[in-house]
């Protein structure tokens, strides 16, 4: 069987129909090839599509677009990953926060300066009242005596990631919680009618673990969302928990936006049951600290 001639310049064509298939066959199995061998140009060694076409556009905005910013701004951009685990209380975890190498600094800069931690006490608490509510072992450092630079780094990111400044910033609390040691549930702000005036707040605190571990540590949050509120045995170990990884950051804010103590803020550490937990704390306020 032939196809109808066709006229083409003068010059009848007529083609068989396996000849046009052919033909068809040879153009898809062309063009196939075509497009591999211009997506495989696209791929990066990872086999992963590089967004070429999309970088070149950011590129050629930012020419004529530049990013502004105010003479105590950063050149570049900054990605901090979190995650929100909780609005009442406000609660954001932020993974991968510090290098595993910056821990085991810090961790090796603080072993050597351990003390059993103290505890602020209320109107008419003692040392031997509360004795047994805080069992970790701990110590206060600036990023200022580090000579490694590694709190300095850390205190930087906090900055960028709370939008607190600095100054505003106590001293590290670092702690090291070992099998059995734990802190009962309390508020990391200031209540005046229980501790007196106060000179400046606690507004948020930020955690920063430094190891991981295998069983217990985790800090909880009871009241998450009101919840317990009635009759809470401030031992228990309930709520909202959050397993300690090294590297892992947790932030929460201790109070509202007014001003006023969030109750849902009240946590704690729950006791480690195999391992030893190690945290570097960062206590946020609401205003500039000394030196």
């Amino acid at each position: 069987m032939k196809t109808k001639g066709r006229s083409l310049g003068g010059v009848r064509w007529s083609l068989g129909l396996p000849t046009v298939c052919l033909l068809c066959f040879f153009f898809f199995v062309a063009g196939l090839f075509a497009s591999m061998f211009l997506s495989h140009q696209e791929l990066s060694p990872g086999l992963r599509p590089t967004p070429r076409l999309l970088e070149s556009i950011v590129k050629e905005e930012m020419q004529f677009n530049p990013l502004s910013r105010g003479e105590t701004g950063e050149d570049s951009l900054t990605q901090i990953p979190f995650q929100v685990l909780s609005w009442k209380p406000r609660a954001l975890y932020f993974p991968g926060f510090a290098e595993p190498e910056h821990c085991e600094s810090i961790i090796k800069i603080a072993k050597a300066r351990l003390a059993p931690s103290s505890l602020a006490l209320r109107k008419g608490e003692t040392a031997e009242s509360t004795k047994g509510t805080r069992t970790s072992s701990g110590t206060f450092m600036s990023a200022s005596e580090d000579k490694t630079g590694t709190l300095d780094i850390i205190e930087g990111k906090i900055a960028r990631a709370t939008m607190i400044p600095r100054t505003h910033g106590e001293a590290f609390n670092i702690l090291r919680y070992e099998i059995g040691q734990k802190y009962n549930s309390h508020y990391d702000a200031f209540h005046p009618s229980e501790y007196g005036p106060q000179k400046s707040q606690r507004i948020a605190s930020f955690l920063l673990y430094l190891s991981d571990v295998e069983e217990g540590g985790e800090t909880m949050f009871p009241f998450e969302n009101g919840l317990n509120v009635d009759n809470y045995d401030f031992e228990k170990c309930i709520g909202l928990k959050v397993k300690p990884r090294k590297g892992d950051g947790l932030l929460f804010y201790s109070v509202f936006p007014n001003g006023t103590i969030d109750m849902t803020s009240l946590h704690g550490s729950c006791p480690v049951v195999t391992g030893q937990k190690w945290v570097a704390t960062k206590w946020l306020r609401d205003q500039e600290q000394d030196e």
